[in-house]
């Protein structure tokens, strides 16, 4: 296996790219070399200009945090460089300030995804580069692979009236781009008098999971352990927008579904006759440990994935709750409390970027029809994409 070359480690071979500037970064603990360095620390080291300050996504710079949960600035034990959240008690932090980028020239920005839209990095890399571009400051994108591909895309655009954190990006929900091409293409659509560069991986190929890329995996955020995991994260996170567990609080998030009153046993019948591809059920019980049903036993389904290049995981995320809301219509319930700083939207419309979905589930409709038109969206979506793509 040939190993994949990061945005990260090209830019450590060409500290030119920086030059002697004042820069900023932009990342958390999964910014790793290969080695396993963390990227705020080789390039501190590496003559790579003068380091002025750090910015932290969703879950702060060492991933401590859980998911919409404050992060406060702090100091950085390993550059001794100040940290400014952008992920605060309110929706003003999500973005660096005029007075965040003084005296910055370049912000650098390392931030592994994991090719989904409501997965925040990627919304947070955008607000950064607004906000760069009113300030005059430039930004460069140290690019990673795609660790669930980029040939497969899934779910549609976002519609207006559903902007918010987790629906601000013009993507499918599973959109097949690496952080640096989707940076190219807000660069083409919003912020075109920004000064964008972007570093590619050298190595990388479309079809390459992130394990065929000889990497190590380092979980981006608290519940997102294993490549596994990822694979099911663009559906399973379909559960937040319920009063389902979704694993939360568990060593299986986005595996685990399930609450006290569901009856596992039904449900993975249910589950096991809509010949869903790509995954297997099994009825289980367990006790999240925080959030949902906290210290609860819960029934419900682990989600194994058997075959990730068969597995549609919106798709299988819709019949799931349709497979919960038929078997127990009294006891479904949409989340009630505020999504990612929205309270007059639903989580469920936000997430998946219109009303349609949870419409077509409120109807007892099949989603074939929902599931067509959005292919129908990604097709168009992709024939936008000649001049972005890094990677063929």
């Amino acid at each position: 296996m040939t190993r994949v070359v990061t945005g990260l480690e090209v830019l450590l071979e060409t500290p030119e790219l920086v030059g002697g500037r004042r820069w900023a970064l932009l990342a958390n603990h999964a910014a790793v070399t290969a080695d396993l360095d963390p990227a705020r620390g080789v390039l501190a080291t590496a003559g790579v200009g003068s380091l002025v300050c750090l910015f932290s996504p969703e879950h702060g710079l060492d991933g401590i945090a859980q998911d919409m949960e404050a992060v406060a600035d702090e100091g950085d034990p390993i550059t001794g460089a100040e940290v400014r959240s952008l992920y605060g008690s309110d929706a003003a932090t999500l973005a660096p300030s005029a007075e965040d980028l003084e005296g910055v020239e370049v912000l650098v920005v390392d931030l592994p995804d994991i090719g989904t839209r409501h997965y925040t990095f990627a919304a947070t890399m955008d607000a950064a580069m607004t906000a760069c571009e009113r300030g005059g400051v430039e930004v460069m994108v140290l690019d990673r692979p795609n660790p669930i591909g980029g040939v497969q895309r899934e779910g549609g655009l976002v519609r207006a009236g559903f902007e918010s954190f987790v629906s601000q990006l013009p993507v499918p929900v599973r959109h097949g781009l690496t952080l640096g091409e989707i940076a190219l293409l807000l660069h083409r659509e919003r912020s075109p008098e920004l000064e964008l560069t972007v570093v590619p991986c050298r190595g990388w190929h479309r079809s390459d999971w992130w394990d065929a890329t000889g990497l190590p995996w380092v979980p981006p955020s608290p519940n997102m352990p294993t490549l596994d995991t990822a694979a099911l994260y663009p559906g399973l996170c379909l559960v937040e927008a319920t009063t389902l567990s979704e694993g939360r609080g568990t060593t299986r998030p986005f595996h685990l579904v399930g609450a006290p009153w569901v009856d596992a046993d039904e449900l993975v019948t249910a589950l096991r006759g809509r010949d869903i591809q790509g995954v297997a059920f099994r009825a289980v019980r367990f006790r999240p440990q925080f959030q949902k049903h906290a210290l609860e036993v819960c029934s419900g389904v682990e989600i194994h994935v058997t075959d990730r290049m068969a597995l549609q995981p919106l798709a299988l995320g819709l019949e799931l709750l349709r497979a919960v809301r038929q078997l127990d219509p009294e006891s479904f319930a949409w989340r009630p409390d505020p999504y990612e700083f929205v309270v007059d939207v639903p989580a469920i419309d936000l997430l998946t970027g219109s009303a349609a979905a949870r419409e077509a589930l409120e109807r007892g409709e099949d989603f074939e029809p929902l599931l067509a038109d959005w292919r129908r969206e990604v097709a168009a979506f992709e024939e936008t994409l000649d001049d972005i793509l890094l990677y063929r």
